[in-house]
């Protein structure tokens, strides 16, 4: 089957880095094309977050005009220091605007709480205690529990390093100290959590969500396409 048949996506990687774009490639189905941008954010401060979604913007424009069928915006952080609401507003606006579906990453985590009955979470990041806060509360806005929002000890350029066994410990630990939850919520593509999602859900008797599997799924759905992966937790596996 040639690239596209079964769909085109933009996708607007908020850094540079590698990894996410990455995964998200190898995670989506045989048939399906990608055009890539990236907006620059380069050391994950305020300013650059605040600005992101000018650039998205622009990205998106292009992005339609070379005949994508959805473009996912793929930064959390952008959306979430707006405030709860202003991703489906400007994913709207956006969609309305240049004609082509608009996905941003948290509206895809936020479906997928939803389609796996997720109301009281436990999150774990790689920002600072700046942020953590405000993503809490974003979700709080929305309607979700969050027993807890913490971040790693890592510099925001280091996210791609972290081991993922310490992803796992850190999750683990913080789960348990919340006095459990629905799910827990991995916030963030730059690191590489996907080999201990399975591992999580299983020891844990949880659901875990996390940033790339969430706009995979999402993304399917938007293309009319169902193609379960196995390995990588719930959400991919049973496809809701």
């Amino acid at each position: 089957m040639y690239y596209g048949a079964r769909g085109i996506v933009g996708l607007v990687k908020p850094t540079y880095r590698p990894g996410s774009m990455e995964s998200f490639i190898r995670l989506m189905p045989d048939g399906v094309g990608f055009i890539p941008a990236h907006v620059g954010i380069r050391v994950g401060s305020e300013k650059e977050f605040q600005e992101a979604m000018a650039i998205a913007e622009k990205k998106v424009a292009k992005l339609a005009a070379l005949g994508a069928n959805v473009v996912v915006i793929m930064g959390a952080p952008p959306t979430m220091v707006h405030g709860h609401g202003s991703d489906t507003k400007a994913a709207k606006e956006l969609e309305e605007k240049y004609g082509v579906q608009v996905l941003t990453a948290t509206m895809a985590q936020e479906e997928a709480f939803h389609a796996l009955g997720i109301k009281r979470l436990v999150g774990l990041t790689y920002f600072t205690e700046e942020f953590n806060p405000r993503f809490a509360k974003f979700f709080q806005d929305g309607g979700f529990e969050v027993a807890a929002m913490k971040g790693m000890d890592y510099p925001f350029k280091d996210a791609g390093k972290i081991p993922p066994d310490e992803i796992y410990a850190a999750a683990k630990r913080l789960f348990l100290e919340s006095g459990g939850a629905d799910g827990i919520y991995l916030l963030g593509a730059g690191w590489h959590n996907l080999p201990i999602i399975e591992m999580l859900e299983r020891d844990l008797g949880t659901t875990v969500v996390s940033s790339i599997p969430a706009q995979v799924w999402a993304t399917q759905k938007r293309l009319h396409i169902r193609e379960p992966v196995k390995g990588y937790g719930r959400l991919l596996e049973e496809m809701p």
